[in-house]
């Protein structure tokens, strides 16, 4: 977790992004690139993505119920 203006924020890697969008890590990374999701990048470089950025994005892609999160 990462502590961000005062409030901890659950981050996480493109392969957990890329398992509940079911599609490949690398194809998170070009969305990243084109600005459909926003990343925090490591001290080390890696690209981290707000898990309640992700939620509301499968809940508006249709792919998961808003009510049931883990329901991918």
């Amino acid at each position: 977790m990462s502590t961000m203006e005062g409030t901890t924020e659950q981050l996480l890697t493109p392969s957990e992004v890329a398992a509940r969008f079911r599609v490949d890590p690398k194809t998170v990374t070009r969305w990243a690139n084109a600005g459909k999701i926003s990343s925090i990048r490591t001290l080390g470089g890696h690209r981290r993505f707000r898990r309640s950025e992700v939620e509301e994005l499968l809940a508006a892609s249709g792919l998961v119920d808003a009510h049931h999160p883990t329901a991918i």
